[in-house]
């Protein structure tokens, strides 16, 4: 790896091309490295649990919107839409969109956590689309969701955004520029351009993930991907973007991240080398925000020393600084402690998902958010008793780059009513690939599986793992087959209709 410094240039000193963040990206995107095994099953691993989540989402309101959204753009020859049979294709854009949206509503697939935080499973709905589309093979894929995985892990460890209150989004639309570059063998120049714009059309705040969160936090990344297509495309027809895009006098670090004075350093694969970032990354074992993981697990460790829960005075949470500030008591946000709250809000509540834990010894998708588990009046007051601390040793094993000691986890100290304590801590999830459990190609298929069961048949279950197995042989024909169709009557029943759709909501009038 070659680490590259990254600042504001004046316009005057006419930065050169090569010597920019994107044309480098570009050069790492457009070197045509052979993939090692291990990274080609982890792709697969990765493709797998995209699809397993999408499963468990089909019929969830946002996947509902979004797919009927993408249905209203059916196209020739197209990608697949998760859920719909493969002849079903719509315009590689939309299904991106709709396939990001099920991938991400549950907040249930891969993570990445450095300066800045990501989830690179979200790279794999655009380029799987364009590779769909554009008639790619299996191999043509790998390629693309490697250089996607690799650019975002680069940009995460050396970029930080939300310390600026920038959306991590904004270092997805560059690295799926990136990636389906790599997959349709793209010239630098051309790869150059696309994550230029990409950067510039995904930026946004981090209020998409504050306060009253939406259902816009699964709808940012598909969006990040939707533009990232729509950027590739403008630049193959000869447009451009505005350069230098991260490095410009009025550019990405000048007014949005750091400022004119500040410096960057990016680490990317020289010439020739592996693109291996996919191994680096983790996924989830239950579908909450990463940070929760370990202490899920932690919580159904703890339970049984701590007994009755109603003799619980006090739980505090000694955590990272990203953990109490951004979904523990150091966000200061009211709906965190809010049993109307709705879903997205309380994945990132770590005092709702520990009192829970504790309460059910795990963690369920589903019925760990329903509205009525969330008001059920006993965990109201253990999760009322919850609170997080920032502590810098948590915090400096959070950053560190040694992954013997990163650590995403805390300490607990439960305080009973006696004065009693009992404590114990868990620095990483036991799926993660350090951790008590790690996943393996086995677990995937089982989450699949797990969370497929009753929305796709066995048999369809089957083919799709099947044609996963054989990720880099599959022909441009078989490429059709990454995808599952839904059992009937497990899309959902939503009948809301949109301005796509408008003609139909009027029974056809024009």
């Amino acid at each position: 790896m070659k680490t590259h410094k990254v600042r504001t240039h004046k316009s005057a000193e006419k930065l050169a091309r090569e010597d920019q963040l994107a044309w480098k990206i570009a050069s790492v995107a457009a070197d045509d490295v052979s993939l090692e095994a291990d990274v080609v099953e982890m792709i697969g691993n990765r493709i797998i649990d995209n699809a397993a989540v999408a499963a468990a989402s089909v019929a969830r309101r946002p996947v509902e919107s979004a797919r009927a959204q993408a249905v209203a753009h059916a196209f020739r020859p197209g990608a697949t839409v998760f859920g719909l049979a493969a002849a079903d294709r719509v315009s590689p854009e939309w299904a991106a969109w709709a396939n990001g949206v099920a991938v991400r509503e549950l907040d249930f697939h891969d993570t990445f956590l450095a300066a800045d935080y990501s989830h690179p499973g979200d790279n794999i709905p655009p380029i799987l689309a364009v590779a769909q589309h554009c008639g790619l093979s299996g191999a043509a894929l790998a390629r693309g969701i490697a250089a996607g995985y690799e650019i975002q892990v680069d940009l995460v460890k050396g970029i930080c955004l939300h310390e600026h209150k920038i959306d991590h989004i904004a270092h997805l639309g560059p690295s799926a520029a990136a990636g389906i570059g790599a997959a349709l063998d793209l010239p630098v120049e051309t790869i150059y351009q696309a994550v230029q714009q990409a950067l510039h059309v995904t930026t946004t705040t981090r209020q998409s993930r504050k306060g009253e969160i939406s259902s816009w936090k699964a709808y940012a990344p598909a969006f990040a991907g939707k533009m990232a297509i729509e950027a590739v495309d403008r630049v193959m027809r000869g447009e451009g973007a505005p350069s230098p895009a991260w490095e410009g006098e009025d550019g990405f670090i000048a007014w949005l991240l750091g400022g004119p004075g500040a410096e960057y350093h990016v680490s990317l694969p020289e010439k020739g080398e592996p693109k291996r970032a996919i191994l680096d990354t983790y996924t989830k074992e239950h579908s909450a925000e990463y940070q929760s993981q370990a202490l899920i697990d932690l919580a159904r460790r703890m339970r049984p020393k701590i007994g009755d829960l109603a003799k619980v005075r006090t739980i505090v949470i000694h955590t990272s600084h990203h953990t109490h500030y951004v979904i523990g008591t150091g966000a200061n946000d009211p709906q965190k402690m809010d049993p109307a709250a709705s879903r997205e809000t309380l994945d990132h509540s770590i005092m709702y998902i520990f009192a829970v834990a504790l309460e059910d010894g795990g963690w369920h998708h589903e019925r760990s958010y329903a509205p009525e588990r969330a008001a059920r009046p006993q965990t109201v007051a253990l999760w009322h008793k919850i609170s997080t601390v920032e502590d810098p040793e948590w915090t400096r094993r959070y950053h560190s780059r040694d992954p013997e000691e990163k650590a995403f986890g805390g300490r607990v100290v439960v305080t009973l009513e006696d004065g009693s304590t009992i404590e114990d801590e868990l620095a990483i999830a036991d799926a993660h690939p350090l951790g008590a459990r790690p996943f393996s190609r086995p677990d995937y298929v089982r989450k699949f599986r797990t969370l497929a069961d009753g929305v796709v048949s066995p048999a369809e279950q089957d083919r799709f793992i099947a044609a996963v197995e054989r990720l880099t042989e599959l022909s441009p024909q078989e490429l059709q087959g990454l995808t599952f169709e839904a059992l009937p009557g497990k899309l959902g029943s939503s009948a809301a209709h949109g301005i796509f759709d408008w003609n139909r909501k009027q029974g056809g009038a024009s």
